[in-house]
């Protein structure tokens, strides 16, 4: 397979100041490898080629973001993209449909950590100390890393240490366990006190400040909800009760950890808003949860494709066989001679052998000639091709009939139905089409009522979209048609299947399949002279008749992104 081509790629600055790489693939099967090489991020993609126009470096240092710069280029039988960022970053890929996205952002920094990155990174310093009181050796370390030392007058006691070459914080938090001590960092200013002490120093804390939320003043704000509905959201801010009449404002009594004891909830379904009576950081809390609840909910299509194959042979092989005798019947000697006077007729029937005699006046019945009747029965729904010979005599009152009738029918028809239906994320959809037939019922009463059957093409499905990209599909399909038409009414063929499926995002699977043959071979002949070689063949009849029927189900997801659904 020929390598695909990257159709553009574009940097964008992304929220939070992040930086944005994005890809246009030529296809979603496209293989992309990501790693870290040094200071640097590469991004490989597999079997991919780069346009002439697209090979180029691009500088993003105007943009503000982590990424300085974008170089792409061709690598044998891939593209390369290194991206060049500076400081502490992290890194998050996604790709949704045919478009690739790198995202580098700036790493969140820890303000109780006395150096960022991983593990110690502050500068190696040496320590030679015998019995130095804690307390100084405290100052020496924040003589040496100009930090403001806090110390409690609960620490005391000398310590004994050889430290060479070790990251100052390592041997600051070294320190610290060996004689139970822990810190807090504001700033450039570290207060040290032992565990005990800090911890109930921060239990104080939180009890003022659960005090002072009791006499914290209320504040009223109004969230207006784009997304979420109001009522859902403000059951996810905490147990809620309503009251009050489904049109109008709903008052909401919550029991939460975002809300404070006093706080109320308002829920005003006509605009889809929340007024959150509360204290100012109570209000503070629920606002960021609700900017991370009220957020567009990602759509998905699923296209059902359901082919039914149906492939049919026939083949139809009769004869029939007749003769008769007629001069009996004008005015000669009727039959064959056998010895001496006796004579033989010989007819179709036992009718027809007494008209030949003139045993019977009844001359209607010398047309009945046929000692073999076993034509064709056709195939298909068609009648057969016939082909009949006859010998006679000059005076044209013998005669030997032969008809041959034969027929050879093959047809192929296929039906591909493609129901599609878009829907939320978790919801179930429904789509269907098809058509009622009537059929009467009897009522407790004798009468007869109408009542109607369904014949419908439906698709029911509730999609899940995995962390991964993945779609977890839960499907139920029905495929019905107009059977044979009975005494008790019309017959439904159904074709049905429930399951639930992991399919990748825009790839498609055969969730169900349905094969079935049907072969029948037929015989009718006349003892004996049917099993003779040959000749046999005008004493018999031959149907011979197969069919094939195959149904696959294919299904195929795609998640939704905004351009796409703005396209649609």
């Amino acid at each position: 397979m020929d390598p695909a081509a990257l159709k553009d790629i574009d940097f964008r600055r992304g929220v939070g100041n992040s930086g944005r790489v994005v890809v246009e693939l030529a296809n979603n099967q496209t293989g992309v490898d990501i790693r870290q090489q040094g200071k640097d991020l590469v991004v490989d993609f597999l079997k991919t080629t780069l346009p002439e126009g697209l090979r180029r470096k691009l500088d993003v240092t105007d943009f503000g973001t982590p990424v300085q710069s974008v170089v792409t280029s061709q690598v044998g039988d891939r593209v390369r993209m290194l991206v060049t960022p500076t400081g502490l970053w992290e890194h998050s890929a996604y790709q949704s449909d045919n478009q690739f996205v790198l995202e580098i952002r700036e790493q969140k920094l820890d303000p109780s950590k006395l150096t960022q990155g991983p593990g110690y990174n502050g500068e190696k310093l040496s320590l030679n100390f015998q019995n130095i009181e804690v307390r100084s050796l405290l100052q020496v370390i924040a003589d040496f890393t100009n930090f403001n030392v806090v110390t409690s007058d609960s620490v005391s006691g000398a310590v004994t240490l050889r430290l060479k070459d070790v990251p100052w914080d390592q041997a600051l938090d070294i320190i610290l366990q060996a004689k139970g001590l822990g810190m807090r960092k504001t700033g450039n200013v570290l207060w040290i006190a032992p565990k005990d002490e800090i911890a109930a120093r921060e239990k104080q804390e939180l009890q003022t400040q659960a005090e002072n939320e009791v006499l914290a003043p209320l504040v009223t704000q109004a969230f207006q909800l784009n997304y979420a509905r109001a009522e859902d959201l403000a059951e996810q801010l905490g147990q809620s009760v309503y009251s009050g009449d489904q049109n109008r404002s709903t008052q909401v009594s919550t029991s939460s950890r975002l809300l404070s004891p006093r706080g109320s909830v308002l829920v005003e379904k006509r605009t889809n808003q929340l007024f959150i009576t509360d204290v100012a950081s109570a209000l503070v809390r629920v606002q960021e949860m609700i900017a991370k609840l009220d957020v567009p909910i990602r759509q998905v299509l699923i296209e059902a494709r359901i082919v039914e194959a149906d492939d049919r042979f026939g083949r139809s092989l009769g004869v029939r066989l007749g003769g008769s005798d007629l001069r009996g019947v004008r005015g000669g000697e009727a039959g064959y001679p056998v010895s001496g006077p006796n004579r033989v007729a010989i007819g179709g029937s036992y009718n027809a052998v007494s008209s030949t005699t003139v045993e019977s006046e009844n001359t209607l019945d010398t047309v009945n000639t046929s000692f073999v009747n076993l034509p064709s029965a056709g195939a298909g729904g068609f009648l057969p091709a016939a082909f009949a010979v006859s010998l006679f005599s000059s005076a044209a009152n013998r005669f030997l009939n032969l008809e041959i009738s034969a027929l050879e029918a093959d047809g192929r028809g296929k039906i591909v139905s493609s129901p599609r239906v878009v829907t939320a994320d978790n919801k179930e959809a429904l789509i269907e089409q098809g058509t009622e037939f009537p059929y009467q019922t009897a009522t407790s009463s004798g009468a007869t009522a109408v009542s109607f059957r369904k014949a419908n093409l439906q698709l029911k499905v509730k999609p899940q979209i995995t962390p991964e990209g993945g779609i977890i599909l839960d499907v139920d399909i029905n495929k019905d048609s107009r059977g044979e038409t009975t005494a008790a009414g019309i017959a439904i063929n159904t074709k049905h299947v429930q399951t639930q499926v992991l399919v990748e995002n825009g790839g498609t699977v055969v969730i169900g399949g349905i094969f079935t043959e049907e072969e029948t071979e037929d015989v009718a002949k006349v003892p004996l002279f049917g099993d003779l070689p040959i000749v046999g063949n005008l004493f018999k009849n031959k149907n011979k008749s197969s069919r094939k029927q195959e149904l696959l189900i294919f299904l195929t997801p795609r998640s939704i992104t905004e351009g796409a659904m703005a396209r649609r």
